[in-house]
């Protein structure tokens, strides 16, 4: 999240929490700030070094993450003061779940070595893997798909987990 700088804030900004020396550093871009309030940790970010007492305010660019980042501003707010964090953004269905559950184990076994029919086997069981027609199996198509699938979350896929279903458009 970004704050404003005091000269861009507004009389309706809330105060930004006291931070500790362990919790704030700066780098070339600015100051970066951890919060933890309860036992979640707030990522702050700005260009100038935080005064303690002075009010801040959220920066949100309108860009393809605004809902994302408007949903954190909010999350973060209500933990600033005192509230529930209120419902999820958005929740993976338990067909999604699931596949991602054996995407990774199916990757692991996979990059040890094992060909798909032994990936296939340790996934969905010895005795339900056909001795023929294995190469046009129903569970050979499925075991491809969970490798790649693990394949393409270990290529930092796994950030599109933060992101509910969006399209490019």
């Amino acid at each position: 999240m970004t704050v404003a700088s005091a000269a861009d804030r507004s009389s309706a900004s809330l105060p930004l929490l006291d931070l500790a020396a362990g919790q704030l550093r700066r780098a070339a871009d600015g100051w970066h700030a951890v919060l933890r309030i309860g036992a979640v940790d707030y990522r702050v970010w700005s260009k100038e070094p935080p005064v303690l007492g002075a009010s801040y305010a959220a920066k949100l660019p309108f860009d393809g993450d605004l809902e994302a980042r408007a949903y954190a501003a909010r999350q973060f707010w209500r933990a600033m003061n005192g509230r529930a964090p209120g419902p999820a953004f958005y929740k993976l269905s338990q067909q999604r779940r699931e596949r991602l559950s054996a995407a990774i184990p199916a990757l692991d076994a996979r990059s040890a070595g094992g060909n798909y029919r032994t990936v296939a086997e340790a996934l969905f069981g010895k005795k339900r893997i056909p001795d023929r027609a294995w190469k046009t199996h129903d569970f050979r198509n499925r075991t491809v798909r969970l490798v790649k699938g693990g394949l393409a979350l270990v290529r930092a896929g796994y950030r599109k987990l933060l992101r509910p279903g969006r399209r490019d458009d």
